[in-house]
């Protein structure tokens, strides 16, 4: 497959680029700042700056865009929307590096994650920008998108297991009743799921087998 990264730099892109390199994808690796990644095929330019030329020719587009500063954190919604923009009507994968904090906590899905009392406040205005970008992702139906929400505890720097739990909507807890799984289980998972036709158009949760 040939598959565009954007906000390549991040610590989570970088993993799914090793992740897709290592099972013989081609990858263009696109970021505003130098290249950090493995990706020997990069373009330097920002996410808005981007055109439909750009991503002409690619199976599958992943977003690993992230924003922590109040100003900032709009660019989650404005982002990915422009990314939809330019692959409206083909047939190119985006895949949304999403966040826990927009998993549902009730069947009726009128409660997130986000919203419930004991949610770390540091974390409440990232995780309401990553629901307000999720529910514009919904309203598009002329792009292939897949918007991943990691578990609660999503641990950068924890070694990779092999496997993982695939859940929905709902947040879940794995079989010792966490919510936890590495950036490197998550990179894998993420590459499992570009390389099927599964998910189109819809939200998916990961957390650790």
């Amino acid at each position: 497959m040939k598959i565009a990264v954007v906000a390549a730099n991040g610590k989570v892109s970088q993993l799914v680029i090793e992740e897709a390199l290592k099972r013989g994808h081609e990858v263009v690796a696109f970021s505003r700042s130098q290249n950090r990644s493995k990706a020997e095929n990069f373009v330097q330019k920002d996410i808005l700056a981007m055109t439909k030329e750009d991503l002409t020719g690619f199976d599958a587009v992943v977003d690993g865009f992230g924003a922590s500063t109040p100003e900032t954190l709009p660019l989650h919604t404005r982002t990915s929307q422009h990314l939809a923009d330019l692959l409206s009507g083909s047939k190119t994968r985006l895949i949304i590096v999403g966040g826990a904090g927009s998993l549902y906590m009730t069947a009726e899905h009128d409660v997130q994650l986000w919203q419930t009392p004991d949610f770390p406040e540091v974390f409440r205005p990232i995780a309401e920008a990553q629901a307000d970008e999720l529910a514009e992702l919904r309203k598009r139906h002329d792009v292939n998108w897949t918007f991943i929400s990691p578990a609660a505890d999503f641990q950068a720097d924890a070694p990779a297991t092999g496997s993982y739990l695939l859940g929905g909507e709902e947040f879940f807890l794995n079989d010792q009743g966490e919510s936890v799984i590495s950036y490197a289980d998550y990179a894998r998972a993420l590459v499992d799921i570009l390389e099927s036709d599964d998910h189109i158009q819809e939200r998916i949760s990961l957390v650790r087998k």
